[in-house]
């Protein structure tokens, strides 16, 4: 191929076979995959990159702190690996928390894809194995050696050959040694997969190099961004949020510089690293900034090298947004994933109809750990969403993992592969905030171990009890979230606890905010809210003055009368 412009036609043809490529190599990670965490909620990322180590495209699944980290990862195998030291057949593995994906249950695997005798492209994805030594998955650690087993860069496979002295380590050092390095081994078959449909794809349309079509993706990528950005006004926008933190409130502050079509976001004022293991690792700090502002500015071109260009974000060294090793991050996502909602809050000063209201952001993952009554070992982890913030012109999700973008795991399947059982699952009512456009709905769980052998331990990642989602343009706010256990304990939301068997771990997840005036929300969808039980009647008349009947028809002229009430006091 030519390096000259590709034509709009072949291009979107060539982009659409790239796609679907990485998209097989994901489905063939989840079919394959024994990790709950990543076979039922698809908490991976599969991604393809030329020889230069450029993210040219990724697959639909995947989160964001695995994606976008990635983009930074691979150039870290590069200075590990020069192309010139690889073979056919080399694997590359790490879990490095400041090379990838911010923590130790993370583990990245790279595959060079060679071409008569050329690399001509790599293969990556990312998992969360189900176990990784150390203490089980918690906030609790007070370094990162606690944490697990840390793999530096090496190769899991050398020429073909697996490399078994590194397998004996990790299966000496996990709880779960045949779910583990049978992960491994299909993440390495998935890259495999994406890696012979490239070569497929490349022998068909007669391409040497995949270097021409990356260029042509990536430059409009980037200057999609670009014109974006400069259509921001040039200035600074600044917001900061408090969120619960571990043992204290932490704040996260932001700056956004505009000028011109560069786009440079500072987190100067914001927390201090934490003594616990909720700090998070610049590149993960990075991957999900970025994903805040394309979600705002771009959302639908291509997230690759390109629109990253004009956007260049700091954090202080030692600031919670980017800790220095040792510091423990098991939990860097409970932090991590509240970015794209600080990005947004001062977007809303430039471009209020561009952004979320705040939602409830983190993951309410849960983690179990222990044995059941036949003292059988189990480990369950898996993960739940609160509601998302409104938008500015539709209500928020409910329950829906934003930014994050996993799936929750089905109650069958928790009790299906655990000794848990699922008591209660239900939208949580009146938890979304009012607005002209309503907050998404939170939900109850109630977990029970049921088939549980003895007290277990049950690691929480829970934030906004304490500070729930704000809205936004005079919306309201969600309700905060709720975690207390039957037998009357209210534990610290990020704390191991042990639990008795018959004890229940209840959950009330947290709302979204609202956007936009809740009076000015239509009274047939405030009605068509009170018949779904996403809202009461009772708050339907205090939010929203909308009053019903007892037969819960809308009452016209009280609800007129009671709006302008409202209004004119």
């Amino acid at each position: 191929m030519a390096h000259a412009s590709i034509d709009p036609l072949t291009l979107e043809v060539f982009w659409s076979r790239l796609i679907a490529v990485v998209n097989e190599q994901a489905t063939s990670l989840i079919w394959s995959a024994f990790s709950p965490s990543v076979a039922e909620a698809g908490d991976i990322s599969a991604c393809a990159f030329d020889s230069r180590g450029y993210m040219i495209a990724q697959a639909v699944t995947g989160t964001p702190g695995h994606i976008n980290s990635m983009a930074r990862c691979i150039q870290h195998f590069l200075d590990a690996y020069p192309l010139e030291t690889l073979e056919p057949g080399d694997v590359l593995i790490t879990n490095d928390p400041w090379k990838t994906s911010g923590h130790l249950h993370d583990v990245t695997i790279v595959t060079p894809i060679f071409r008569n005798g050329q690399v001509v492209a790599f293969f990556g994805n990312i998992c969360h194995l189900a176990d990784i030594g150390g203490r089980p998955f918690s906030a609790d650690a007070r370094e990162l050696f606690e944490e697990g087993l840390f793999i530096p860069m090496t190769k899991l496979f050398m020429a073909g050959e697996p490399n078994e002295e590194l397998l004996k380590i990790i299966r000496a050092n996990v709880r779960e040694p045949e779910a583990v390095v049978g992960d491994l081994y299909a993440m390495t078959a998935a890259n495999d997969v994406g890696g012979e449909r490239l070569l497929e794809f490349m022998d068909e349309f007669g391409m040497e190099r995949i270097e021409p079509l990356a260029d042509e993706v990536i430059n409009r990528s980037e200057r999609a961004m670009r014109d974006a950005i400069a259509r921001i006004p040039d200035g600074v926008y600044r917001h900061q949020v408090t969120m619960d933190g571990y043992d204290q409130p932490v704040t996260l502050a932001v700056a956004i510089t505009v000028r011109g079509s560069e786009m440079f976001i500072d987190y100067t004022g914001t927390s201090p690293e934490s003594e616990y293991g909720i700090n998070v690792v610049m590149n993960y700090t990075e991957a999900y900034t970025t994903f805040g502002i394309k979600c705002a500015l771009v959302p639908d071109v291509p997230n690759n090298e390109g629109s990253f260009r004009p956007v260049h974000i700091t954090a202080p060294e030692g600031s919670i947004l980017n800790c220095r090793p040792p510091a423990p991050v098991a939990g860097r996502h409970i932090i991590g994933q509240w970015l794209p909602g600080v990005v947004h809050g001062a977007l809303a000063q430039a471009m209020p109809d561009r952004v979320l209201a705040e939602g409830s952001l983190n993951l309410w993952s849960t983690q179990f750990t222990g044995v059941d009554r036949d003292d059988r070992p189990f480990t369950m982890l898996f993960f739940n969403s609160g509601g998302m913030g409104a938008r500015p012109n539709k209500d928020g999700l409910s329950s829906t993992a934003f930014p994050s973008g996993v799936m929750g795991t089905p109650a069958e399947i928790v009790e299906a592969r655990s000794p848990l059982m699922m008591v209660r699952r239900e939208f949580r009512t009146d938890s979304g905030g009012p607005g002209t456009y309503r907050g998404g709905l939170g939900h109850w769980m109630v977990i029970r171990g049921v088939n549980v052998g003895r007290p277990y331990r049950f690691s929480p990642f829970f934030d906004r009890t304490n500070n729930p989602a704000s809205g936004y343009q005079g919306g309201k706010n969600g309700a905060p979230g709720i975690y207390e256990l039957s037998d009357g304990r209210r534990p610290n939301p990020k704390a191991t606890v042990w639990v008795d068997p018959d004890t229940d771990i209840i959950m009330g997840l947290p709302g979204g905010g609202g956007y936009g005036d809740p009076l000015d929300r239509d009274p047939r969808a405030v009605r068509d809210d009170v018949l779904d039980e996403l809202v009461s009647p009772e708050r339907a008349r205090e939010d929203y003055g909308v009053v019903l009947t007892p037969d819960l028809e809308i009452d016209w002229e009280a609800t007129d009368r009671l709006r302008a009430e409202r209004r004119a006091g």
